[in-house]
């Protein structure tokens, strides 16, 4: 990312979703990588997310869910970024983002189909999302 401004990622935990140990772990390491990270912590809702893109003019929303249901809470996600004028930003989704055991690329389907750039298995290393970032803001 040099001789570029830093990136601008909004990250957090949607919907009821109470675990801060990943997401903390998501912040130090996003910072450390160099991008301005705005960490909306736990229980953050869909409005929560496409508000502070919209304020920090973001390039990425980065939706972790590590109780199952993350696939419900990213529903129309995509749709209300549009809608707030973010028709380009990027989203990921990573973790525990379903319920029971799934075979992943089944579920990474899914996620695709509702409009997320990338979605990511539990355990994925966060370095993985710092070379996908990469990647992606330079197309």
């Amino acid at each position: 990312m040099e001789g570029q401004d830093k990136a601008t990622l909004v990250i957090g935990v949607i919907g009821a979703d109470v675990h801060a140990v990943g997401n903390k772990i998501l912040n130090y390491t996003f910072t450390k990588a160099g991008f301005n990270v705005i960490n909306l912590g736990v229980m953050a809702s869909q409005t929560e997310f496409v508000e502070a893109a919209v304020e920090a003019d973001a390039d990425a929303i980065l939706v972790s869910s590590l109780y199952g249901h993350g696939e419900i809470d990213v529903k129309g996600l995509r749709e209300k970024c549009d809608e707030a004028g973010l028709n380009n930003i990027l989203l990921y989704v990573g973790g525990n983002i379903v319920v029971g055991k799934q075979d992943f690329n089944e579920v990474e389907k899914r996620f695709l189909a509702m409009g997320i750039n990338r979605a990511y298995p539990p355990g994925t290393d966060p370095m993985l999302a710092i070379k996908h970032l990469e990647e992606d803001l330079k197309a």
